[in-house]
C-alpha cells in the first residue's frame, strides 16, 4: 500500500475527512503546512494537497513540492486551482452551478474519457458529480479521465510534464464531506482513497 500524507492547515472539514476512521486508515500522516519545510516528505508515496486550503502556504513551499514530485512520486491536487502551481495545466474559471440537478432533464455535463481507466473499476461516474469549479486545458499529453461535454478536463492525470506522476482535479470532496454535505463525496472518497493506496494510477 503506498504511504499517503496530507497536508493539513487545521480546517473543520479537513479534520473530519481525514480523521473519519474509514479514511484514516489510508493516510499515513496529516502534514501541519506551516511547518512543512521541518518535514521529510520523501518517506511517502503520495501528497494530497486538499481544496481550500491556504494557497499562500502552498506558493512558499512549491519549491519542496515539486521536489517530491520530481523524484518520481505522486502529488494529487484538489479543487479550484487558479495559482500556476504545477506548469501547463491552463486552468479556466466556470461559473458554479449548484443547483443544476434541480433543473428539468437535468445533466451535469460530465463525461468519462477514458472510462477503461483503474479509476472506474473504484468510483462511477455519478460519485463525481456534484459540480465544479473549473476546467482544464493541459499543454502536454495527459490521461483526462472526466471531462466537461465541448469543454475542458476536471480530472487528469499527467505523467509527462515532471518525472512523478501528477493527479490533478477540480472536484473538491474532502470539502463536502467533511462540510456534511453532498452525498456523492462521500462515495467518491470510499472508492478514490483506496485507488490512491493501491490502485494503478
Amino acid at each position: 500500500m503506498r504511504k499517503i500524507a496530507v497536508l493539513y492547515t487545521g480546517s473543520s472539514h479537513q479534520h473530519r475527512s481525514f480523521t473519519e476512521p474509514k479514511y484514516r486508515q489510508y493516510i499515513a500522516d496529516l502534514l501541519y503546512l506551516p511547518k512543512l519545510a521541518e518535514i521529510d516528505l520523501h518517506a511517502y508515496d503520495v501528497l494530497i494537497i486538499p481544496s481550500q486550503i491556504h494557497q499562500g502556504l502552498v506558493t512558499r513551499h512549491l519549491p519542496q513540492i515539486h521536489e517530491f514530485l520530481n523524484s518520481g512520486k505522486v502529488v494529487v491536487a484538489l479543487g479550484a486551482q487558479p495559482n500556476d502551481w504545477f506548469s501547463g495545466h491552463n486552468w479556466e474559471h466556470r461559473p458554479t452551478n449548484f443547483w443544476w440537478w434541480l433543473e428539468p432533464g437535468a445533466k451535469s455535463g460530465l463525461v468519462m474519457s477514458s472510462p477503461s481507466h483503474d479509476l472506474f473499476s473504484h468510483i462511477q461516474l455519478e460519485d463525481a458529480t456534484w459540480h465544479y469549479h473549473g476546467v482544464f486545458f493541459p499543454e502536454q499529453k495527459v490521461e483526462s479521465l472526466i471531462d466537461i461535454e465541448r469543454d475542458g478536463s476536471i480530472f487528469y492525470v499527467d505523467k509527462q510534464s515532471t518525472q512523478g506522476t501528477l493527479v490533478v482535479t477540480t472536484l473538491d470532496p474532502e470539502y463536502h464531506y467533511g462540510s456534511y454535505f453532498m452525498p456523492a463525496t462521500e462515495r467518491f472518497l470510499d472508492g478514490f482513497l483506496p485507488w490512491l493506496a493501491t490502485g494503478r494510477i
